[in-house]
Order: C-alpha cells, then sequence, then structure tokens
C-alpha cells in the first residue's frame, strides 16, 4: 500500500485502545496483588515505589514504578485492584492491526527480545526502544503508512540515561539471562575498549541487541562503555545526540504477540535526529547504507507529519536541534541537501509555517520564504 495514506478512523481508534489495554495489563501482570504501592520522595520531587513482602517477614522488596507526576501511571496506581488482564481480547487486535490495517510488525526475534526485555522491567524503569524496530511503531502513532523499506533491521536498540539508570536504584535481572529466555545461543560481545564489560549481545543467528546511553561527558568518552546500574550487567556505549532523542518519550505499542508496551522517542525527535546522524555516519562498510535508510526513515516519518498538519510539533523540535550550536547546524543542513528540491521545498515551507506559528523568526533558522510554492501532491 502507498506510504502515507491515512489508515481508516477506525483502525486508528483500535490502536488507542489497544495502547491503553496494554499499559492496563502491563500493571496487572508486573505487580502482584499481595504488594501496595507507596509513594516515595526523592530530592524533592515523588516517585511510585512497589513493595511486596520479602520470605519469612524479613522486610519489604521495593520496586521502581514512575513518577508520580505522570497521570498515566499514577491513574493505574490508584486503580489498581480494578485493572483485568484480557490476553485474548489484545490478541485479536493486534492480529486485526496487522492483518487488516497491514500495520508492520517485527520481525518474531525482534519482538520476543523487546517483550522479554519489557516484562523485566526495562520500560517501567524509563528506557527508551530506539532505532528502525521503534521506527515500526509510528505508523500506528501517526495514523499514516510508513515507508516499508526502512523498516527492515537484524538488530533492536535500547537507550537510557545514565543518570536514571543510577537514580531508580533497581534493577533488571541480568540481561544474558533474560535474553536467553528469547534464544539460548545468545553471548556477550565484550566491549573494544574495555572487554571486561558488554554493550551489546548476539544470537548464533547475528541478531544483535545493544545498549546506549547519552555521552554528557567529555569526548574522552566517545566510545567507552559506561556502566549502567538498572541494566542488568549491562553497559551501555555513549553517544552524542542521543540526549536530544530520547527526551520526553511517548507511550507506544509494538505489534507482538498481545501488543508490548513500550516507551519510544516522539516522531518529531526521531524524525530530526535521523537528519542529525544520516549526515554523520562513519565511513565503514555498511556507513552509505545506514545513512540512506536514516535519511528514508526521517522523510517518511516528516512527511506524515506534515499531511497531519503537525508541522509545529516538527518546528519545535528543529528549532531545538538547531540552536545547540554549529555542529548540530552543520548535519542538519548537510542531510537535507541530499533530498530532492521538491522534498526540500516542501520540508522548508512547512517548517517555516510552524517556526512562524511559534513566534520565531524564519531567517534564523535557515527558512527565509522562497517564491516556489510546496509541493502537495504526496499528502493527498
Amino acid at each position: 500500500m502507498p506510504s502515507n495514506q491515512a489508515l481508516d478512523i477506525s483502525y486508528q481508534t483500535l490502536y488507542s485502545e489497544l495502547v491503553q489495554r496494554s499499559l492496563d495489563e502491563s500493571f496487572t501482570s508486573e505487580f502482584s496483588t499481595s504488594g501496595r504501592f507507596v509513594a516515595v520522595e526523592v530530592k524533592g520531587k515523588k516517585y511510585w515505589y512497589f513493595d511486596t513482602p520479602k520470605p519469612e517477614g524479613a522486610g519489604q522488596h521495593r520496586r521502581y514504578v514512575g513518577p508520580v507526576d505522570d497521570p498515566e501511571i499514577t491513574k493505574r496506581v490508584e486503580a489498581f485492584k480494578d485493572l483485568k488482564a484480557d490476553l485474548k481480547g489484545r490478541r485479536r487486535l493486534v492480529s486485526t492491526l496487522t492483518r487488516e490495517a497491514y500495520l508492520p510488525r517485527p520481525l518474531p526475534m525482534a519482538g520476543q527480545v523487546v517483550e522479554e526485555l519489557a516484562k523485566a522491567g526495562f520500560f517501567r524503569m524509563r528506557g527508551v526502544l530506539v532505532g528502525t524496530v521503534a521506527y515500526q511503531c509510528y505508523a500506528a502513532v501517526l495514523g499514516r503508512r510508513l515507508d516499508a523499506a526502512a523498516m527492515q533491521t537484524g538488530d533492536a536498540d535500547f537507550a537510557q540515561f545514565h543518570e536514571i539508570s543510577v537514580a531508580v536504584k533497581d534493577s533488571m535481572p541480568p540481561i544474558l539471562e533474560v535474553l536467553r529466555q528469547v534464544d539460548p545461543t545468545f553471548r556477550e560481545v565484550p566491549s573494544q575498549a574495555d572487554g571486561r564489560v558488554s554493550t551489546q549481545f548476539t544470537s548464533r543467528g547475528n541478531f544483535k541487541v545493544e545498549f546506549l546511553t547519552p555521552n554528557q561527558w567529555s569526548d574522552d568518552q566517545a566510545g567507552r562503555p559506561v556502566p549502567m546500574p538498572a541494566l542488568g550487567g549491562a553497559a551501555a556505549l555513549p553517544l552524542r545526540f542521543l540526549d536530544y532523542l530520547i527526551y520526553q518519550p511517548i507511550r507506544a505499542v509494538l505489534l507482538h504477540g498481545a501488543g508490548v508496551p513500550v516507551l519510544i522517542p516522539s516522531p518529531e525527535r526521531y524524525a530530526i535526529h535521523k537528519l542529525i546522524v544520516g549526515s554523520r555516519r562513519k565511513e565503514d562498510r555498511d556507513a552509505t547504507a545506514k545513512s540512506a535508510k536514516d535519511r528514508l526513515q526521517a522523510r517518511s516519518i516528516i512527511e506524515a507529519m506534515i499531511a497531519n498538519r503537525q508541522h509545529a510539533d516538527l518546528a519545535a523540535a528543529y528549532t531545538e536541534a538547531w540552536d545547540r550550536g554549529d555542529q548540530w547546524r552543520a548535519a542538519i543542513r548537510t542531510s537535507i541537501a541530499t533530498y530532492d528540491d521538491s522534498f526540500q521545498t516542501l520540508l522548508r515551507t512547512e517548517l517555516g509555517k510552524g517556526v512562524s506559528e511559534l513566534g520565531s523568526d524564519r531567517a534564523a533558522y535557515d527558512l527565509a520564504e522562497k517564491s516556489t510554492d510546496a509541493p502537495t501532491s504526496r499528502l493527498q
């Protein structure tokens, strides 16, 4: 089916229902009715934790849940005892969305890996699914078909802020044990910079799982693994620009099994981030292909958001990146210049509209008005 075609409103409604029911189910399955939720203040901010009795009355085992000021979490905490899992019903919803609405579903290995990490608490501890598996969620989120050629992947990438990994004071089970629930051939790939730890895990079939974290240190830290207390013994590879991508993620459902509730970057941040990294891939044997896929994903999401009249959301993400400095601006300019004239005109026109709506000067963001009108044929 053509890229950028709007989904029928009935399927968009089904997906919204699936998101709601999947989050409900994640609470009923993760938290036993023998425990209780407690609000704990940490440095002036309140967070939900879940206490369960330890064997033989030896105190309480405490698990991190999330911020009290997150209305979706707090609503479910308050209604915890009334929540009912509906596994069969959710499986029917996923089946309808993938078989009738033709929404993308991940490869079985990718879906199973994400599901096991979800059960192990990765998203509860504010981890974020990134990369192409996350991209597969955006068609349902945006209510429009995205370019299918950009969906293919043989890996799954997961990210978490280091400070969050430290602050939650909780941890997943050992990552290798979690992954071996999916495929017993998973093994650690020792870091080249520090062979004592791993940021990557791979199966005999060459499916790769990698953990990432924003590089908020000096450039000397680039390529050196960072210990992540919440990730069950895994370290994470620090990357520039990642803090921008995973800030304020959104809730979504990966269309695997009965639906896997995940956190993914907001679509506008994902698109602008792909513009940036698409022009900065280092020269290796996969760089050209990865760069092309980055820019294809960016274009597909941008066209969908423009068709949805979400140009102000795109402009907010664009201006934030632009304001971060010369390296960011150079990367954006370089990437935009690789597209055909039609898309460049469309992008600049729509971003310009959004920047104006936000009360800023188009010229300050390299978006001065031009005489050529934006094409609209792709948006019908």
